[in-house]
């Protein structure tokens, strides 16, 4: 990976870090209800961890191929001359998620109905996995709870598709998905001293301001170039690496 690529999966991994308490609101209740679906007798020790962590790693195999498909739209989006919109766009939606996360303006949830319709066709087809006897079939259903609405992953997959690589894109969300990881992992004691830690107000209220800040560096603008000291002119940081990859 190029250094010039570090400060975007820095950001993504940053990203599914913050968006954490979301996550244990979004997925929290869910994931305490796919593991009381275990049967008891392997609801305790490796056997346990080993499906919780099959669930997951499904879900954000799906964060991954959703970023490969999109993005392979994003640089058709380039090829067409709107990458500029579609990085509006993906700023546009990141501020939005950090006001979402401070609980200034929740305008961001409306944009989950969009997958409300593909959501009603995979639902029914999860609830056949149920009960969850094996890590396999726990990879699988995590593989179709990935494509629950959701606003945080939306909004980050819009951002990661703006880059004009399906390969980059895919690559950017599954590093998204790993940031979530370790707060749908917690259980018990450990899950309810993160969401304590999570709803400090402080906490969120900081979260919120460093994802705005990721949305207004997104955004198209003479800003990036008074940020940073100097005159530069306003490119996206990938456009000259995307004149020779994103073809491949």
């Amino acid at each position: 990976m190029s250094l010039e690529l570090l400060p975007l999966f820095l950001t993504a991994l940053a990203l599914g870090l913050l968006g954490g308490g979301h996550c244990i609101g979004m997925c929290g209740g869910l994931m305490g209800a796919l593991t009381m679906s275990i049967p008891a007798q392997q609801r305790k020790g490796w056997t346990l961890w080993r499906i919780l962590l099959g669930y997951n790693l499904g879900r954000i195999s799906s964060y991954a191929t959703a970023g490969a498909l999109i993005g392979s739209l994003g640089w058709l989006a380039q090829d067409l001359g709107l990458g500029m919109i579609l990085r509006t766009i993906a700023g546009l939606l990141m501020i939005a998620m950090g006001l979402y996360l401070a609980n200034w303006w929740s305008g961001l949830t409306r944009i989950e109905r969009v997958g409300r319709g593909l959501w009603r066709h995979i639902e029914p087809q999860a609830r056949k996995l149920l009960p969850v006897t094996s890590a396999p079939r726990a990879l699988a259903l995590g593989a179709l709870w990935g494509w629950l609405p959701c606003g945080l992953v939306y909004s980050t997959l819009i951002w990661a598709s703006s880059h004009g690589n399906g390969i980059l894109s895919a690559a950017l969300m599954l590093t998204f998905g790993l940031g979530t990881l370790p707060t749908l992992m917690a259980t018990g004691l450990m899950a309810e001293r993160m969401l304590a830690f999570l709803r400090n107000r402080k906490v969120r209220v900081t979260a919120a301001l460093l994802v705005i800040l990721f949305g207004i560096w997104t955004l198209p603008g003479p800003h990036k170039a008074w940020l940073m000291g100097h005159n530069a002119p306003d490119t996206a940081p990938l456009d000259e690496s995307q004149s020779t990859t994103h073809h491949h």
